[in-house]
């Protein structure tokens, strides 16, 4: 549409297979190899968006082909496709040790296993347990909640919940996240 930014044509279409508005989204890189379809001259511009699975429309997703894929099962992909891909993870894996988007795919109240678990499936490896309590908890933005997850061990673990409101306070005052892990 001659008639939409960028931004906008990527919320158009990710509403369109998916349902959803108002998500967190953000142009990874811009294609403009002179080669890189045989069929014609293409500039593409790619972005990648936050989704929690649960919150799609199933139906609307499967009517356009749109599914879920584990990063380590993708098909092949045409053309340059998968140099998107792996632009937009590694797009990803930097905002996430600088900024707290990861919370964007995290349930309301979460444990520490649940956010620890979504950073080494960003990064696709293991995190050193304590090493990664003891950096989130010290930057203060998680509420520790008196409410525990049992379904996964007897002794159950804590739910935590992540203050947007403090990040936004502390940033104004110098604060940097920093979740680098690697």
């Amino acid at each position: 549409n001659e008639n939409e930014s960028l931004d906008e044509a990527a919320n158009r279409i990710l509403f369109n297979l998916t349902g959803l508005k108002n998500v967190y989204m953000m142009q990874s890189y811009t294609y403009g190899e002179v080669n890189r379809d045989p069929g014609a001259r293409v500039i593409s511009t790619s972005y990648f968006a936050l989704i929690k699975i649960q919150d799609i429309d199933n139906q609307l997703a499967a009517m356009n082909g749109a599914h879920w894929r584990a990063m380590a099962h993708l098909p092949e992909l045409i053309f340059d496709h998968k140099l998107m891909v792996d632009h937009a993870m590694e797009h990803l894996r930097n905002q996430v040790k600088i900024k707290p988007v990861g919370f964007e795919l995290l349930p309301e109240k979460f444990t520490l296993v649940q956010l620890q678990d979504l950073y080494e499936a960003i990064y696709q490896r293991k995190i050193d347990k304590r090493n990664f309590r003891k950096k989130i908890l010290s930057m203060d933005l998680l509420e520790k909640l008196d409410e525990k997850e049992k379904e996964t061990s007897k002794k159950g673990a804590w739910y935590y919940k992540f203050i947007p409101e403090r990040y936004t306070l502390f940033t104004r005052n110098g604060f940097f996240f920093n979740l680098d892990v690697s």
